[in-house]
């Protein structure tokens, strides 16, 4: 019962980046330095990084939080920010993270 009020609690977010030509490494970089800070996060359940294994190159970000509030903490940490700022000129459309719930 408890895990299941949880998971209700559960917030899922995923992102989607794809590198400008010729940045594909650099944004690479950029996402393996952010994610361990971000998995030490006390609000952070999991946080998992992909690429796409077939062309055109694009990067994936999927994490998983304890709650809206925590993610909201996240986005305003120096780790976060950084990452904003030095990501927006790597990527071909901005930065956006789609807040989801399990539904099934």
């Amino acid at each position: 019962m408890f895990s299941a009020i949880l998971e209700g609690m559960l917030l899922y977010i995923f992102a989607r980046l794809e590198p400008r030509p010729g940045k594909e490494l650099q944004l690479r970089d950029e996402l393996m330095r952010v994610v361990e800070p971000t998995r030490a996060e006390p609000g952070c359940v999991r946080i998992h990084l992909y690429e796409s294994s077939r062309g055109p190159l694009v990067y994936y970000i999927h994490s998983e939080w304890i709650d809206e509030a925590a993610f909201d903490e996240h986005v305003e940490l120096p780790h976060t920010q950084r990452f904003i700022g030095a990501v927006g000129d790597l990527i071909t459309q901005p930065l956006q993270g789609v807040r989801t719930k399990q539904i099934g």
